[in-house]
């Protein structure tokens, strides 16, 4: 039977309602249009796996699971060539859906040469590449779910008895893991998550995530946060991030730069999750994606102006340390400033 460390997390957090590969195409669930409808967009080449990261089919943590998987769909299509041909078109395929978008070209790159790697491997003995890329993915999901796990709990021990805890986008894998720690420690917790315009991430994906793992959940519009952290006892302030420098710059969804500011104004205090990136020295290093405008003046297809009107869309933006008060990890809870600490020692591989 396979492992697999997704047991009692939410729908949306399981294996393959994240993306999977069978049988020549890969599934990848429409987190674009998710909760109020449950639509998978079907892959039957690893360009159209590019193209559904691209247009943010999935978000957050999705896209590494669709890249690994993707993967095993560019091996698919190239199997019965000769091995030379089958090393090509996978190295241009990794290339391919490791770019697909900016910002996190970086870690996608890891997910996707491991899978160009086991999949030489697997050639040259004359084994499946579909295969090797398939359990290859399995792995990282394994791996990232465990790590994740370890952060859940470092991040939930600083969750004050019966808080409330605002977040901002969708952190994935740590949503489910911090609110697995946080019943397993008996704390009842409440979740106030910011909407996050335009995609609407927190309010679609994360509240779904909290509520039907059993969590008092309050959806407030982005533009209602310093009112919530002034009437509504916000004590702690937490979001995952796409990027994490060694200098203590963190890049996370657009809207996280501003929050920080107002908890910083209110005293409360802002953890960012996740696991520094080795290869980024500094926050002027983060390439923020700017995205299509149009996605700014409408609503699923409705225009919110008129056509006159133009808008910007940058996906993300950069906090500076000195507006983090921690940043929590598998390894433990680390003062920006001093991230370098945590490669001194062992580093376990991520994705």
């Amino acid at each position: 039977m396979m492992e697999r460390c997704d047991q009692d997390l939410a729908f949306m957090l399981q294996y393959e309602n994240v993306a999977w590969y069978e049988n020549g195409k890969v599934r990848i669930l429409d987190r674009r249009i998710y909760p109020t409808e449950v639509k998978f967009v079907e892959c039957t080449t690893y360009k159209e796996v590019a193209q559904a990261i691209t247009d943010m089919v999935t978000q957050s943590a999705g896209p590494y699971t669709a890249a690994g998987m993707g993967m095993a769909l560019a091996a698919h299509e190239v199997e019965g060539k000769t091995e030379e041909e089958q090393i090509k078109f996978l190295t241009q395929a990794s290339y391919d859906i490791s770019h697909a978008r900016p910002t996190t070209a970086n870690r996608m790159g890891i997910i996707t040469e491991g899978c160009l790697k086991v999949a030489k491997e697997a050639l040259a003995e004359g084994k499946s590449a579909v295969e090797a890329c398939f359990n290859r993915t399995v792995d990282s999901l394994n791996r990232r779910y465990t790590t994740m796990g370890k952060v859940g709990e470092n991040l939930a021990a600083l969750f004050p008895k019966n808080g409330t805890i605002l977040t901002q986008c969708f952190g994935e894998t740590i949503i489910g893991m911090m609110l697995r720690a946080a019943r397993k420690n008996n704390n009842d917790i409440k979740i106030f998550c910011a909407e996050t315009r335009p995609y609407l991430q927190g309010a679609r994906l994360t509240s779904t995530c909290c509520a039907q793992m059993g969590f008092d959940t309050t959806v407030i519009t982005d533009n209602m946060v310093a009112y919530s952290m002034q009437h509504k006892g916000i004590d702690l302030f937490t979001s995952a991030a796409d990027t994490i420098a060694r200098d203590g710059h963190i890049a996370n969804k657009i809207g996280t730069f501003q929050i920080s500011i107002l908890a910083k104004y209110f005293g409360i205090p802002y953890y960012v999750t996740g696991i520094p990136d080795e290869d980024k020295m500094y926050g002027k290093d983060i390439v923020i994606e700017e995205r299509d405008p149009a996605q700014v003046l409408s609503y699923r297809g409705i225009p919110n102006t008129i056509p006159e009107v133009k808008g910007i869309y940058p996906s993300f933006d950069i906090v500076p340390p000195h507006l983090i008060s921690g940043v929590v990890t598998d390894k433990g809870v680390y003062v920006p400033y001093l991230l370098n600490d945590y490669f001194k020692g062992e580093v376990k591989d991520f994705y």
